[in-house]
C-alpha cells in the first residue's frame, strides 16, 4: 500500500497526459524514459535518465515533480518488470496502490483542532522567562538572549497550533535505515530507500489524522511532500494524532540536508534517533545532537535498527553498549518507570520489534504531553545556558558596612572632622573672649595685631587641597563599586561599576558646594544662658581691681585715710577672681563647644552622605535591585522558588 502526495488527482492526471509526471503503470513516462525504452537501453541507463529528470526538476524551483523527486526514493517493486534498483527518486504508483492511498485534504465540515494549552507550572515558567528577557535587554547583548527569545517565540507559535497532534521526527545517519523504518511505521511505502547516499533530500511528513496541516506548514514541508496512508480503522486509531516526519541524513555531505535536519529538530515535539550497528557510537551523532539534547530525554526515542544483521546475542551486547554511551551523554533512560528516553532494538527490514515501537509511539501520542514536555525541555536548556549570567555561588549585594564606609570616605574628603574641630575651637574662642579678663583680652588683641594673618603654620595651597579631595572621592567610589559588584556575574558587575562611574561625575564639585552651605554657620556661635552671669562676674572682678587700685592711689597721694587691708583685699580678690572666673567658664564651655563641633561635623557628614547617596549609592542600589529581580525570575524559570 502506497501513499500519495497532497496534490489533487486531476493535477496528476494532467501531468501524466503531458508526459512529465509518473504514469499509473508504475514507471516514468517522460520523453527520456520512452526514448530509453525504444532504444532498448538497460535499466541502469533508464535510471540515469530518471536521475537527469530529477536533477532538472531540482533546478526548476517551481516544478513540483522535481521537488517531489528530490524528497523521496524509489523502492524495489517486485510486481513490476522494471525494478528501480539504484535508489533513484522516480517512484511508480500502480493502479491498485493508488486506489488504496489517501490524500490529506481536510473537508470543509471538519472543525479545526483545538490549540495546545500549557499547564500552570509551564505557563509560569514561560512568563518568568519573558520577564527575565525584558529585564535583561538593557544589560545583556542580543546574542546572549537570542536562544531564550527563540524559545518564547516557538512556545507561543506551538501553543496556537493543534494540541491533539504530536509531531515526531525520524532522524539518523546515512545508511541507518530510517526511511525504511518510516515506511514500516506508516505501513506503506512513503519514503524511498536505496543504495545511493544520501537518499532522502527533503523532509517528508505523514499524518494519521486531519487537522495537522498547520503543524506541517510550520515545519516548512510543502503539500507535495505530505502523505496520508489509508490503513485499517484499528491501525489508524492506534496512531491517531501522530505526525511522522522523515528527515534527511544528519551527516549528509550536502549542507542543505543538514540545515533541514537542524531546523526541523528545533520545531518537532519528539524525535526518534535511528542508529545502526556500525554507526551507533558515531562522534558526530553524540557530540552534535545527543549530548546537547540530553535534557530532552523524555521526548526522545533511540532505536537500534538492522539487528537482523547481528548474530546471536550480539544485538543485546550492542544495545547495552548503546545504553552506556547514552548514559555518558547525560541522557536519562526511561527504565523501571523512570522518565527518560526509550531505547529499543528492531529491524525495519524484517519487522522484528517494529510493533513494540508502534505501541510505544501510540502510548506516547495518546498522552498528548509531548509538546509541553518539549517546550519545558527547551526552557531548561535555555536556562542552563543563561546560568553564567544570572547565577552565582556567592552572596551579593551592598552591606550596611560598605554604605557606612562610603559615607565616611566622603566625609573625610570634605573634611567633616576638621570642620567639626574648627567649630569647636571657634565656640571656645568666643567663650574665652566673652568670659576672659579685660587685661588678657587686651593682650590677645595686641598679639593678633603683631602676628601675620595666616598664623604660625603654613597653609597648603588651594589647588593641592582640591586635588587631594578629588582623589579621595574617586577612591571612595572605586571601593564602593568593587564591593557592590563582588560576586556578581560579569554583565551585572559591569553595569554596577558603570552606574558608580556615572554617578561620580561632578561629585567633587557638588561636595564642595555642600561644604560651603553646610559648613560653619554665619556669625558667632550661639551663647548659652550662663554667659551673662559669667560676664557680670568677670566685670565685678575687674571692678574690684579698679576700686582697690584707686583706693591705694588715694591713700598714697593723701586723699584718703591710710587703710591698706581693705584695698589690698579688694585688689587681690579681683586679681585672683578674674582668672578663676575665666577658668571656670572655660571648663563649663568645653561641653557645649564639643556638642557644637559635633553638630557641625554631623551636618556636614549628612550633607556629603546625601550627595553620595543620590549620585552613586542610589544608581548602584537600583542595579542591584534589578539583578535581584532577574534572579527571582531566573529561579522561577528553573523551577526553584
Amino acid at each position: 500500500m502506497t501513499a500519495v502526495t497532497d496534490q489533487d488527482h486531476t493535477e496528476r492526471a494532467g501531468d501524466a497526459e503531458s508526459g512529465g509526471g509518473e504514469g499509473p503503470a508504475g514507471g516514468p513516462v517522460g520523453g527520456a524514459a520512452d526514448a530509453d525504452r525504444k532504444d532498448g537501453h538497460a535499466r541502469g541507463e533508464r535510471a540515469k535518465g530518471g536521475d537527469g529528470r530529477a536533477d532538472a526538476g531540482r533546478a526548476d524551483a517551481g516544478h513540483a515533480r522535481g521537488d517531489a523527486a528530490d524528497a523521496s526514493e524509489g523502492p524495489d517493486d517486485a510486481d513490476s518488470g522494471d525494478a528501480w534498483d539504484d535508489g533513484l527518486i522516480a517512484r511508480r504508483v500502480t493502479a491498485e496502490t493508488e486506489q488504496a492511498a489517501a490524500v490529506e485534504v481536510r473537508g470543509p465540515n471538519v472543525p479545526p483542532a483545538a490549540p495546545l494549552s500549557y499547564d500552570g507550572p509551564l505557563r509560569s515558567r514561560l512568563e518568568a522567562l519573558r520577564e527575565l528577557v525584558g529585564l535583561s535587554r538593557a544589560r545583556l547583548d542580543s546574542r546572549t538572549l537570542a536562544e531564550a527569545g527563540q524559545v518564547l517565540d516557538e512556545a507561543a507559535a506551538r501553543r496556537r497550533l493543534s494540541g491533539q497532534h504530536t509531531v515526531v521526527a525520524i532522524a539518523g545517519a546515512t545508511g541507518s535505515g530510517k526511511s525504511q523504518l518510516f515506511n514500516a511505521l506508516a505501513g506503506v511505502a512513503i519514503s524511498e530507500t536505496g543504495v545511493r547516499r544520501p537518499t532522502t533530500a527533503a523532509p517528508i511528513a505523514c499524518s494519521w489524522s486531519d487537522g495537522s496541516a498547520s503543524l506541517i506548514e510550520r515545519l516548512g514541508i510543502p503539500p507535495r511532500l505530505r502523505r496520508r496512508p489509508v490503513q485499517s480503522a484499528e491501525a489508524e486509531a492506534q496512531l491517531r494524532g501522530l505526525v511522522l516526519v522523515d528527515l534527511p541524513d544528519h551527516d549528509s555531505a550536502a549542507v542543505q540536508h543538514r540545515e533541514h535536519v537542524d531546523r526541523i529538530l528545533a520545531l518537532v515535539d519528539a524525535v526518534i534517533w535511528v542508529v545502526d550497528p556500525e554507526k551507533y557510537a558515531d562522534a558526530i551523532l553524540h557530540e552534535r545532537y545527543l549530548r546537547p539534547m540530553a535534557g530532552h530525554a523524555e521526548v526522545m526515542f533511540v532505536v537500534l535498527n538492522q539487528i537482523d544483521r547481528l548474530p546471536g546475542e550480539a544485538a543485546e551486547q550492542v544495545l547495552d553498549d548503546l545504553r552506556r554511551l547514552l548514559d555518558e551523554d547525560g541522557i536519562a533512560l526511561g527504565e523501571y518507570g523512570e522518565p527518560g528516553a526509550t531505547v529499543l532494538a528492531l529491524s525495519g527490514l524484517t519487522g522484528d520489534g517494529v510493533g513494540e515501537l508502534r505501541e510505544a509511539l501510540a502510548q506516547f501520542v495518546a498522552e498528548r504531553g509531548a509538546p509541553a514536555r518539549r517546550i519545558a525541555a527547551d526552557v531548561d536548556a535555555a536556562a542552563w545556558r543563561l546560568r553564567p549570567v544570572y547565577s552565582t555561588g556567592r552572596r551579593t549585594g551592598l552591606s550596611e558596612e560598605a554604605r557606612d564606609d562610603f559615607a565616611a570616605r566622603l566625609a573625610d574628603a570634605v573634611g567633616a572632622t576638621a570642620a567639626g574641630e574648627a567649630a569647636e575651637r571657634a565656640w571656645l574662642r568666643n567663650a574665652n573672649r566673652a568670659c576672659g579678663t579685660p587685661w588678657l583680652r587686651l593682650w590677645r588683641w595686641y598679639q593678633d595685631r603683631r602676628e601675620p594673618p595666616t598664623g604660625r603654620l603654613p597653609l597648603r595651597a588651594q589647588p593641592e587641597e582640591e586635588a587631594t579631595a578629588r582623589q579621595r572621592v574617586e577612591q571612595a567610589v572605586r571601593t564602593l563599586a568593587d564591593r557592590a559588584s563582588a560576586g556578581l556575574p560579569a554583565p551585572w558587575a559591569q553595569a554596577v561599576r558603570e552606574a558608580a562611574v556615572r554617578g561620580s561625575q561632578g561629585l567633587p564639585e557638588a561636595l564642595d558646594e555642600l561644604t560651603a552651605r553646610a559648613g560653619l554657620p554665619p556669625g558667632r556661635p550661639p551663647r548659652p544662658g550662663w554667659w551673662p552671669v559669667a560676664v557680670l562676674a568677670q566685670a565685678s572682678m575687674t571692678l574690684l581691681q579698679v576700686v582697690g587700685g584707686l583706693w591705694l592711689v588715694g591713700q598714697i597721694v593723701g586723699v584718703m585715710a591710710p587703710n591698706l587691708g581693705v584695698p589690698v583685699l579688694l585688689m587681690v580678690a579681683g586679681i585672683v577672681g578674674g582668672p578663676l572666673v575665666e577658668w571656670s567658664c572655660r571648663m563649663a564651655a568645653r561641653g557645649p563647644a564639643r556638642r557644637y563641633g559635633m553638630e557641625a561635623e554631623r551636618r556636614l557628614r549628612e550633607a556629603a552622605s546625601g550627595c553620595g547617596r543620590a549620585r552613586v549609592l542610589d544608581p548602584v542600589a537600583a542595579e542591584l535591585l534589578r539583578y535581584r529581580e532577574v534572579r527571582e525570575q531566573y529561579s522561577k524559570v528553573v523551577g526553584v522558588g
